[in-house]
């Protein structure tokens, strides 16, 4: 039998995608080529969330095909509809001539009319993670509704990344049976293995931030804006001014002065500033407990990543990955109530033996969601009724 031939559009090179890819390709079943819509000014493109430049450290261009598409929107990007507008998206993929597409995202011109386009002409699969977990008006609910209900009849096949995601597809018109799941994962190998070079570097990082060794440290990374909702984790840690903990604050972004000048009377809490991928081990491993305070999150990978490398997690119920991965391992709070997550931040500081037991639950947890799976799982979604 013929490799399957798949399009996949994506708007830029993803850390997260890439692995998904290049295991593909590995697996040799699949002859796939990306058409990246953005344009080649997305490589080292302004980052909002993090307010700077963005150049990640790991490779993100090897191991498959890909085309930068000619991208002519006035101001490009992802933070708008109109900032992915490629003349000539059709007649690329038209080209290539597909077997399958694979669309990450409808919310850009140029996915959208890809969509519409290659509907009943190209077995057409949506990879995208959105939840209903953000409570709106039954009126507002009502409007969305019908609008999905017109995106999505688009869609052969949506590719769910976990339950809260299969909800809503299902809420939006899809039938179970044609919903295919593949886990969202990360790839682990970065970050599972603990050499003596990594402990040495944990050793070195604590030190020169002079965490005390009895301290139980709290760690959130990623970007510092609006929907993380940082505020309530650094209320949160006030609260605990009296106990032996420290936060560590990884990132940057726009609201960075906010929360610094709110976090100014405690001196156990570490801003650290942005960190490329390549030094995110050493980050992880330098934490007992990752939080995730967000009031929107649609899935939330750096919880895969903290428990590969063996931490509780505390994540609020608005993050679409809490009800699949934090389980025995840590705990939801609800968004925005500083007072319930400093709760439960002080019970993990007060029970060490509670503490170690989340930590190595993580660990066993997030087998289920390795790389392997969604790899296998998105290739089985890819191969059905060729």
């Amino acid at each position: 039998m013929s490799k399957v031939k798949v399009a996949f559009i994506i708007s830029h090179p993803i850390q997260y995608y890439v692995p998904i890819l290049t295991g593909l390709v590995e697996r040799g079943n699949i002859d796939l080529k990306v058409f990246y819509t953005w344009g080649e000014q997305s490589i080292n493109k302004f980052d909002p969330g993090f307010n700077r430049v963005v150049e990640w450290d790991v490779p993100l261009l090897e191991g498959y095909s890909y085309e930068f598409l000619n991208n002519t929107a006035q101001d490009p990007g992802t933070h708008h509809f109109n900032g992915i507008v490629n003349p000539d998206i059709i007649q690329r993929i038209e080209e290539y001539n597909p077997d399958k597409i694979v669309v990450f995202g409808w919310s850009f011109k140029s996915h959208l009319s890809v969509l519409k386009y290659f509907k009943g002409k190209v077995p057409i699969y949506f990879r995208g993670d959105s939840h209903l977990l953000t409570k709106q008006s039954s009126f507002k609910n009502l409007i969305r509704r019908l609008y999905l209900n017109w995106i999505y009849r688009n869609v052969d096949y949506p590719i769910a990344v976990g339950s809260n995601n299969k909800e809503y597809y299902k809420w939006v018109g899809f039938k179970e049976e044609n919903i295919f799941f593949a886990p969202h994962a990360i790839n682990e190998s970065r970050f599972v293995v603990y050499t003596d070079e990594l402990k040495r570097k944990v050793a070195d990082f604590k030190s020169e931030l002079k965490i005390p060794e009895n301290h139980t440290v709290f760690l959130y990374t990623g970007k510092f804006e609006y929907r993380k909702n940082l505020q309530t984790l650094i209320q949160a840690k006030l609260n605990l001014k009296d106990q032996p903990c420290t936060l560590l604050m990884v990132g940057n972004g726009p609201d960075e002065e906010m929360l610094k000048n709110m976090s100014s009377t405690d001196p156990n809490i570490r801003f650290v500033g942005f960190m490329n991928q390549s030094q995110m081990p050493m980050i992880y491993r330098s934490a007992d407990v990752f939080v995730l305070p967000s009031v929107s999150e649609t899935w939330g990978l750096g919880i895969n990543e903290a428990m590969n490398c063996g931490l509780a997690i505390i994540a609020s119920d608005k993050v679409g990955s809490a009800v699949d991965l934090i389980t025995n391992n840590g705990y939801i709070f609800e968004a925005g109530n500083s007072d319930m997550l400093s709760v439960k931040m002080k019970e993990l500081i007060q029970h060490n033996i509670i503490l170690m037991e989340m930590k190595e639950k993580s660990i066993i947890n997030i087998k289920d969601w390795s790389i392997n799976k969604l790899v296998v799982n998105f290739e089985n979604a890819l191969l059905k009724n060729v």
